[in-house]
């Protein structure tokens, strides 16, 4: 049963297109990711589908109601952490969430909460003397002290190191088995990989791939990709032999190794054309496609690199 259906939505800010044209369906009970490169949109749209912002085309349905019209339809029952949220440098995490509960007719219990996410010891701590990963954990409280039956959060784990980045993750799961529908907006392959019962890739404002992780990664299983590190006494033009290869799409250098991508034969045929020029590689072993490869031949683009907080 879908609990948001998005179809065709568009948002312009003048000249500029932020959404172009999205269509998605999130079901009850997953964790849905919607990934792609900074300034694809993906904020946009959860800003769109929450009736943050009015569209200029399409349609949006959450828990079948319609925010844009009706945003008091869905404001108790749907949280959301945006990226940019910030609260006030002195209030306290315990201020902060009774004083979120206060706007909601039947909220969580702000103790339960902070049990849940971690944070009992922090209670009265001030949001400025929070580490990181204890700001992004209040953060997700505050996503759902109204208990909504979606929860929307967008870039969480953005600056973040990697043990409270993969604590945060486990706090996400253990959400959504309590069963909360959630929504996740990230730029990280691994975290969408990890998370995502499914997902969408949006480039330039457009859906450009949507299914589960491995449905994805499966996509294409017809390109075979192999690293191989070659003897110094190699023929110097052994490589120009490799990519001239019909079954070869592209060779690379990748620090030592030379980096051969193609179809289904290209390892067999280029160990055939080394072996006829006399070259045995020194190493040579398979690379497994994962989302980051499909994030690439969808987008055109590398996806971002984490940067911890400091």
């Amino acid at each position: 049963m879908s609990v948001i259906e998005i179809t065709n939505l568009r948002k312009t800010y003048g000249e500029k297109v932020a959404v172009a044209d999205v269509s998605l369906a999130v079901e009850r009970g997953e964790i849905f990711g919607i990934l792609g490169p900074n300034g694809a949109g993906k904020t946009t749209t959860v800003e769109l589908l929450a009736g943050l912002r009015h569209a200029d085309g399409g349609t949006v349905r959450v828990l079948g109601a319609d925010p844009q019209s009706e945003p008091a339809a869905i404001r108790d029952r749907l949280g959301i952490q945006l990226q940019e949220s910030r609260l006030p440098a002195k209030i306290r995490a315990r201020e902060a969430l009774e004083l979120y509960a206060s706007f909601y007719p039947d909220p969580a219990d702000p103790n339960e909460l902070l049990e849940l996410l971690g944070l009992t010891e922090k209670a009265g701590t001030l949001f400025k003397d929070l580490s990181g990963g204890q700001q992004q954990r209040l953060s997700i409280a505050l996503a759902l002290v109204g208990n909504p039956e979606i929860a929307v959060l967008d870039e969480l784990t953005t600056g973040l190191d990697p043990q409270a980045r993969r604590d945060t993750w486990a706090l996400i799961e253990r959400v959504r088995d309590s069963g909360v529908t959630i929504v996740l907006v990230t730029h990280f392959m691994d975290e969408a990989e990890r998370l995502a019962d499914r997902l969408a890739i949006i480039d330039s404002g457009r859906v450009v791939a949507e299914g589960t992780p491995a449905e994805l990664i499966a996509a294409g299983t017809d390109r075979r990709t192999f690293r191989m590190r070659l003897p110094a006494d190699a023929p110097e033009d052994v490589l120009d032999v490799v990519a001239a290869l019909p079954e070869v799409d592209a060779v690379t250098r990748v620090a030592a190794e030379h980096e051969v991508t193609g179809g289904p034969r290209v390892l067999p045929d280029v160990v055939l054309a080394l072996a006829r020029r006399d070259v045995v590689p020194d190493e040579i072993r398979t690379v497994t496609r994962n989302l980051e490869d499909v994030f690439v031949e969808v987008t055109g683009s590398r996806p971002e690199t984490q940067e911890a907080l400091v």
